[in-house]
This record gives C-alpha cells, structure tokens and sequence, in this order.
C-alpha cells in the first residue's frame, strides 16, 4: 500500500473543514487575496456600514485600510488586528472597522483555501490557508506521512526569510502535521521546534492525527477563541506567543468558576510548565468581566526578584509594586487599577496596621478575585487568614506545581483545605511526554556516603568529586550548576574548601543571614537536620564571599546591596548576556532551590535532607528544556536519598509507579543501548573508509540516520558518572566514534553550507514532492558542537603555541582538528589555518614578542580581526570579479544582512537588472552571486 500523499493529506483537510462550515476560497494569487478580503471585511462589517447606509468600502477607503495594515512590525500589526481601526471616508463620517471580533470569537468569518502562491523573495505556494474576516491568520504547513515532522517547521522558518510579507504578516498560528504527528505554534520567527506543541483534551490526551487535531482545534469557535483570548503578546521581547492546551483548560477552568460561582480553587501546573503565563492570561481575562472589581496576583516576596518582575511587566504592563512601601499598594488599591500584582507580605502589612486598613475599608466588600502563585508556600499562617478575613467577598485561587497533601503537610493543613478543590491538574509526567520539561538522572555518590556535617575529611572529598566531575556533568561548562548544602555554616566551609583547591571554574554562594541560620524553612520541605555548631558570623563571611566575587567579575556588592548582588548571580547562572562572564557553580542552602529558572543550569549536587515538594522543587531547577544536548536534569546526591526521591515521585505523579520516564534508567541499561547501536552500526558500516563508498544519496542517508542515532546515545551517555571514554565494552571506542563523525560532517556539511534557503528563483513552485532526501534531514548538529569552541577559546590556543618547540607542529595541528570536528566551527578551520601560517610560521620573532606581553591576547585578537575583515574583502573582491558585479553592491548586502540577520536579494537583483543579461542568464547568475554569499557570511562571521 502506497504512502499518503501531501496532496491526499491536503484534500483531507479541506473536506474536514468545509464540514465545519468552512468556507472554501479559491486564491491564486496575491490579487485575489485582496479582493477577498475587501469583500469579508465588508460582511464582517456589515452592521457597521449599514448605520451608514453603505454595505462596502470605496476603493479610496480600501487603500486607507490596506496601507494602515501595511506598517509596522509583525509584533505591531499583531495589535493592529485586535484594534479598531477609525476610517475617515470622504464625506466627513467616521466608521470604525473591526478587523477580529475578540469577544464574540464565533461571530468571525471563517474560510479556507490552498496552493496560494506568493511572489515573494520567492515564489512560494503556501499549503492550507485559514482565512478569518479574509485575514490569513491561520497557515498550515503539510508533510506526506514518514516525513519528519521538523522538516515542516524548517520549511516555514525559511517562507519567513524568503516570502511572507503583506497581509500574510498578519498569521497568528501556524500547524504543522504529516498525518500522524501535528503540532501548532505562534507567528514567532526562530523560537525553535522545541516551542510547538500538541493539542489535548483537558485531561491531557493528545491529538496527534491530523483529523482529530482538525475536529477539535481548528472548530471555528475554539480556532476563534485561541486567536482572540489565547494569544498573548509579549510587551518586552515584543513577540507572540501561545498558551498550550493545558495552560487553555486551566484558564477556562478559572474563567468558568468565577462566572458561575464563589468557590475557590487551585491549579496544579508541574514546576516548569509556564505557570506564570497561565496565571497571567487567568488574570488578564477575569480582569475583563464585568462583575469583577479588581483581580489581585499575590506571590512571596522572595520571588518577586528582578527577573520575576519583569516577566510580570512584559505581560501586564505598569500593573507590578515593586516597592517596598505598603503606600503604594494602598494608593493602587484605591485607584482604577484593575490588575494589581503585590507580594503577601505588603498584603498582610494593609489589612493588619489601622493606618492602611481604614483606607482600604471602602472596597473589603467588593468582588475581588486573588490569584496566588507558588501557592504550596506562604498561605499557611496567620497572613494569609488576615487577608481572607478582611476581603470578606474575595475569590482565591492558587497555582502551585507541588501541592500540600496531608503526606506532606507540616502543620497538617493542606492546599484543598485552603483553595478548595483541584480545577485542572498537569503533572511532571504530563510534561516530559509532551517534552516541555526534561525527565531526572539521579546518581548517588560511592565515596565517603556517611553524613557528619562536622567531617572535614568528607567535605573535602565532595570538593574535589565535584571539581573533578564539572566537566563532564555541564558539557566542559557548557551548562551550569547548583550545590545544595544542609545549612549557612556548612556552606561557608564548602565555600573554603573549593577555594583552597584553587578550582579552574568560577565558584560563587549566596544565602541570606538571619537568626534561623539554617534557613531550613518548615514550608519548604528541606527542615530535617541542623548542622552542629551556629557561632559564625555569618554576615561577615557573606561579605567575604561577595569580595571574591566582586574581585572575580569586577563588581561592588557589599551586604547593605544583597538584592543586586542576587539579581547579579541571577543573571551569570542564567548566561543569558554574551558581556557578563558566567558563574559556574553556585553554592545555595534554599535560595535558588525554588522559583529559580535557568535553561542553562543542568546540574544539582545534593549534601543536604530533602523530601516531597522540596525535593522536587529543587530537582526541577535542572529540567528547563533548552535543546537536543540537554537530554535531562543531572541530579548528584551525597546522601541517602533514594526513598525521599521516590515518595516524592509518587505523590506528585500522582502514581504508584515511581518510574514513569520521570527518572533516567541506570547507566548499563543505557551502555548496552549504546552497545546494540554501535554493533549494529558496524556490521553496516565496519570502518571509516566505507562511507567514502557511499554513491547515491539514498545510501548517504541511511548512513546519516543511523550515525545520528549513535551521536544521540553518546550524547546521553557521557553524563554519567560511570562512563568511560575509554571502555572497552560500548562497541564503538572514542576513537572510531570521532573518526565517523568527520564522514558523518563530510556528508552533511554539503546539505547545511549551501543554501540553507532555496535558490531565489521566480520559477513556478513544485506544490508536493514525496522524496524524502538528506536535506529533509534533521542533522543534530548541535549535539557535535560545543558553545566553549568558539574565537576565544581558539585565540587561546593559538596564544600558547611555541613555534620554536619541538611540538609545535602537533600543537598546530591539535588546533586545526579541533575546529574540524566541530559542527559549528569546521567550516572556518581553513581560515585559522591561514592566520596561523601568516602571523606564526612566517613571523615567529613577532609572535613570540606579542605572546610575551601582558596584553598579548588583546593583541592576537585585534591581528585576528584584522585578518578576518582583509580575508572577507578579498573573498568579495574575487566574487565581484567572478560575476563582474560591483564589489559596493556585495558589500552593501553583507552590511545588511549583518544588521538585519536577513537576506535581502533585491539588492543584487536590482544590480542584476542593469547588466541585461536576460532572464535565465540573471537566474543563474542570482543563484551563483547567492550561494557565494552565503559562504562568505558563514565563513566570516563570529560569534
């Protein structure tokens, strides 16, 4: 039996939604588009026009409309849709034109066409079309079934580049499905195939087939409501983004309970799953009804940091109080203010003290509705009763990713007992199989396993674990980590002992200093030990500590600026900015433990009693999903902790089975995995040298898929403590794995170097193909990249070369390899290469000299760019000659694509014009002055 087709697929489709009522449109081309349009909006309108006694638009008032949509960023135009637009006709009356109604999301214009062909930077010819008031809003990108469903995605990464434009601006969502696997994502150029996602019912069972998918997500009324409630338009990375299902289901859920009742309720959204986006977007739209006074957003203190705010801000713009002064919460709650977002403490502070409470008194009795985030925390005591007490017509509602059940319970209360019931429920389970967060390994340390907090000997061996492990567990730093510590004193010993190892990596603490010194908080789970003596002055060692750090990073914190020195170490953990030099490994006892989020931290190492939500609050700092390199959060106890692990396991799986995916199977499961590939592999492929007898493509192929699969087991593999580049046992030695990865980027390199965006060619688009070939392939380049690779680490290299010693010529070559078998830096090895032969072989004395001053890197750096930019000229200048083109014009074109990080083959078309070469001879010369840019820019651009 055949394979379906893309075409078959496509046909499907249509037929499914024209029996949703879809409207079918034909739409050839661009010009239709807008006729189109004109006559949707018209009947989107209608009552509009008619208050005027008109039923269309002059061609005048059109051309008003088309160039008012015409401006703007794709962030701005996303606004412009949900605006009214005031048209001034020429009359002197005034018609407000509705481009999306929002509130009644039904009461839209829906149709659907297919094949639209674009003329673009190339001719494109999109797939499926959704059409809203003639609006292309919807764009549906289809892969025949077998097709890897990224290869879709990628596909409408390069119509970003290449074609989209005019009203298909205006695309809010796109899909992506070949049949069998379906995923949707928001119009956010580049965000990475990691944010699409899959639609699901309320209790989180996917609709992964595209007919399903079709029946339940793209039904007019829930289509309608996703694009006018359910896209969020994020203010500070001025981006659109999407709420996933489930995040949909607890918004709905929230939205339906305070409408319909005064019950309260709590969400339990697993740690990482976007539970601040899900409770903004609740409290944005209870905001909206019209019965409710004022909705509240209430979190701990400690997580209003700098970094929480302005997510907060981003969202909901003006609505964070970001002071410490319970003033300016009472002058907001006297205001208009229609969202307020406040810490519990500044809460508790207005409704205790006389002074504000009487201010407040007028609206006690009014609706207000509360949404408390991290709601497992800070709701137990007597504020939280204070608060309740005085809002005597206040709703409440809680998000937490680790509810208190009476297993976990301190004090014996428990999160229903004070939010009521559970209203949706995605647990940790629910987000690894839908690869939002990652899953757990967890090792347990062989060494010295007897805890005395006191043992000296013990600490010292851990020290030296962990700087010997770094490495390996961060990807040579690639990554970073946390090390939790039963308490402050403990901490500062630790603190010592690393520096009296004099470690290569960048090590940092932060802990507060208060009277409870063990900062074992009762709520946090983590209050199960003390450590043996409390007498040290503790402020004074924190300051200690912040003078490493200020020595190290050139800053000036000091005790009495705590809070910028958090946000400071925030900001290093996370490696978010290229200028700040990154902390490596971050000494904490509670801080960081919970609220923290960082993609680039992998890495827990535990000398410190956790259990329940504690424990897995803090586990959970490590599984950001950020990209194929990073397979899990790596967990490294030196405690016993294995029973904790697996009670917390179960309770917040809400399963007996402690499994479940959520903890990474033991290291000779994985080896002999690995085994079986690599054996496998050899009996197809037995040395290097066959894969240069690889002809046809199809061969090629086979050997890519299965390299990538080993590539992907090695990359899971090395993060154990227990592998062994070296073993003897894992089929493939170290060795022959780096000697197939040079055929395997040999291969591949020749599918990502050349145009990574099809040939920019006004030729009639092929609408299907059902070839699968290598550049339908998804590489995983970055898994044989290594972000530590990069200029300054080859500067570094280069500066330590002697070329008068006698391994010079090793050293020299060491350096060429090492960009070789990288993925990212392969193709600029033949560049060092040159900068070395030109400032080194053949300028020793001069080299030697600079390599002995104090700033000699400074200065090999500055050789090296001028290097790089009298090399890029010369490639220009040899490309103009080539194609006798001006070299201004290549240059003005490298300067563009620079600034904008896009390609604008305009410029050399309109170059092109004034030669006369005639259509086909401008086509190739277009497609051969393209392709030779490209690889100057990938040649001489670094990071």
């Amino acid at each position: 039996m055949s394979t379906q087709s893309e075409a078959a697929l496509e046909a499907g489709l249509i037929a499914t939604l024209q029996q949703m009522d879809y409207e079918y449109v034909q739409i050839v081309e661009e010009d239709n588009m807008y006729a189109n349009f004109k006559r949707q909006l018209e009947i989107h309108n209608r009552k509009r026009l008619e208050e005027h006694g008109r039923s269309e638009f002059t061609t005048e008032e059109f051309e008003k409309i088309l160039i008012y949509l015409e401006g703007g960023t794709r962030f701005e135009k996303a606004k412009k849709l949900r605006d009214l637009y005031p048209l001034d006709t020429a009359d002197g009356q005034r018609i407000w034109v509705e481009f999306l109604n929002r509130q009644q999301w039904c009461q839209n214009e829906f149709q659907v066409s297919n094949q639209i062909t674009v003329e673009g930077r190339k001719k494109c010819r999109y797939d499926v079309t959704i059409l809203i008031n003639g609006l292309p809003l919807v764009q549906i990108e289809l892969k025949r079934r077998g097709v890897e469903l990224k290869q879709a995605y990628n596909q409408i990464q390069r119509y970003h580049k290449t074609s989209f434009h005019g009203l298909f601006d205006y695309i809010q969502l796109f899909v992506i499905s070949n049949g069998v696997n379906t995923r949707y994502f928001a119009n956010n150029p580049n965000s990475g195939y990691k944010f699409t996602f899959n639609w699901t019912d309320a209790a989180n069972h996917p609709f992964n087939e595209l007919d399903k998918f079709a029946i339940f997500f793209l039904e007019k009324c829930t289509l309608g409501k996703i694009i006018g409630k359910y896209i969020v338009l994020h203010e500070g990375d001025k981006c659109l983004m999407v709420l996933r299902p489930y995040q949909f289901y607890a918004v709905e859920k929230i939205l339906d309970r305070v409408q319909n009742s005064n019950d309260n309720g709590y969400i339990w959204h697993t740690t990482g799953a976007g539970k601040t986006l899900t409770s903004f977007k609740a409290a944005q739209l209870v905001s909206e009804l019209d019965d409710v006074d004022k909705v509240m957003f209430v979190v701990d203190r400690h997580d209003l940091d700098t970094q929480t705010q302005s997510e907060y801000e981003a969202f909901e713009p003006g609505a964070v109080d970001s002071t410490d002064n319970t003033d300016e919460l009472v002058k907001r709650l006297q205001s208009n203010s229609k969202i307020i977002i406040t810490t519990i403490q500044k809460l508790n502070a207005a409704v205790s003290k006389t002074w504000y409470s009487s201010k407040i008194d007028a609206i006690r009795h009014s609706r207000i509705v509360m949404i408390f985030d991290e709601c497992h925390r800070s709701h137990f005591g007597d504020s939280h009763k204070k608060i309740m007490k005085f809002f005597d017509n206040a709703q409440i509602f809680g998000f937490t990713g680790t509810p208190i059940f009476t297993e976990n319970a301190v004090d014996g209360h428990t999160t229903k007992e004070i939010f009521g019931n559970c209203l949706h429920k995605y647990l940790i389970k629910d987000a690894i199989a839908d690869e939002n967060v990652l899953g757990f390994l967890v090792e347990y340390y062989h060494g010295n396993e007897i805890v005395d907090n006191d043992n000296q000997t013990r600490m010292e061996e851990i020290a030296r674990f962990i700087l010997n492990n770094f490495n390996k567990s961060t990807f040579d730093g690639e990554f970073d980590a946390l090390f939790a510590v039963q308490s402050v004193p403990m901490l500062i010993r630790y603190y010592k002992i690393f520096k009296s190892l004099n470690p290569k990596i960048r090590i940092g603490a932060v802990f507060t200093y208060a009277a409870n010194n063990s900062q074992d908080d009762e709520q946090t789970g983590m209050g199960t030990g003390k450590y043996v003596s409390e007498s040290v002055g503790e402020a004074d060692e924190l300051q200690s500590i912040m003078d490493d750090y200020n020595e190290n990073y050139g800053t000036s914190f000091t005790t009495e600026n705590f809070r910028a020195y958090y946000d400071d170490i925030n900001l290093r953990m996370k490696k978010k900015k290229a200028d700040m030099k990154p902390l490596d490994l971050c000494l904490v006892v509670g801080m960081f433990l919970t609220g923290f989020d960082s993609k680039k931290l992998n890495t827990l190492y535990v000398d410190k009693n956790m259990e329940y939500h504690g424990l897995l609050q803090a586990f959970s700092r490590t599984n950001r999903v950020l990209n194929e390199k990073k397979r899990f959060g790596k967990i490294v106890c030196f405690r016993d902790l294995k029973s904790n692990v697996d009670a917390s396991i179960k309770l917040f799986s809400d399963s007996d089975n402690t499994e479940l995916d959520i903890i990474r199977p033991p290291f000779e499961e994985v080896k002999q995995e690995y085994r079986t590939l690599a054996i496998e592999f050899l009996q197809k492929y037995p040395t290097p040298g066959s894969i240069d007898y690889l002809q046809n493509e199809n061969d090629k192929k086979n050997f890519v898929l299965a390299f990538r699969d080993i590539i992907r087991k090695h990359a899971e593999i090395q993060i154990y403590e227990d592998y062994s580049e070296d073993a003897e046992d894992l089929g493939l030695t170290e060795q022959q794995f780096n000697d197939y990865k040079s055929k395997y980027l040999d291969i591949t390199v020749g599918f990502i170097n050349p145009p990574t965006i099809p040939s920019v060619v006004a030729e009639d688009p092929e609408p299907y193909g059902n070839s699968q070939g290598l550049e339908d392939i998804d590489f995983c380049l970055e898994l044989l990249h290594s972000d530590i690779i990069n200029v300054a680490y080859i500067l570094e290299l280069i500066a330590e070369l002697d070329p008068y010693s006698d391994d010079y010529s090793a050293k020299r070559q060491h350096i060429i390899d090492t960009m070789i078998k990288d993925a990212g830096m392969r193709g600029k090895a033949k560049l060092i290469d040159g900068f070395i032969q030109k400032n080194v072989d053949e300028d020793k004395e001069n080299f030697m000299n600079g390599r002995n001053k104090a700033d000699g890197t400074n200065e090999l750096e500055e050789r090296l760019n001028q290097y790089i930019v009298s090399e890029r000229n010369k490639a220009v200048s040899d490309l103009a000659d080539e194609e006798q083109i001006s070299a201004d014009v290549l240059n003005h074109y490298i300067k563009e694509y620079d600034y904008l990080q896009k390609e604008q083959p305009e410029i050399i078309q309109k170059a092109l014009k004034e030669k006369h070469l005639g259509l086909i001879k401008t086509r190739k010369a277009l497609t051969r002055i393209m392709d030779g840019l490209r690889s100057i820019i990938r040649t001489f651009s670094w990071d």
